[in-house]
């Protein structure tokens, strides 16, 4: 058969998903991002290093010095203002989103722990 939720879970994720919304750690990361999008240049540039960055992560240490030059080139477009405040916000926001997902697995006791 089809896999229904429950309404009162639908009606609770809703009212989750609005109190999100409401934040002020939201709000600002909004803000933010609109601001930035003003300048598709700018935006462009964020998202390639976004890019870049994930892309990093993702190697296992070979390109140290790919890393160093990343970390330094990102010292330098942080020095703009609007990009700082978009990164600075959509950390709070990633942030806030981890803490409260954390949250909801401790309190469903779900157990992470996949045996190999």
């Amino acid at each position: 058969g089809t896999f229904t939720m429950e309404q009162s879970l639908i009606d609770a994720t809703e009212r989750y998903a609005e109190t999100i919304r409401n934040t002020d750690v939201y709000k600002n990361y909004q803000e933010q991002l609109f601001l930035i999008r003003q300048n598709p240049e700018k935006y462009q540039r964020v998202n390639e290093f976004r890019r870049k960055n994930y892309e990093l992560q993702q190697s296992d240490g070979r390109d140290m010095d790919e890393r160093i030059e990343a970390l330094e080139e990102l010292e330098r477009f942080r020095e703009d203002p609007v990009v700082d405040d978009f990164f600075r916000a959509e950390l709070a926001f990633c942030r806030m989103m981890q803490e409260v997902n954390l949250r909801v697995t401790e309190a469903i006791d779900f157990d992470m722990e996949f045996p190999l």
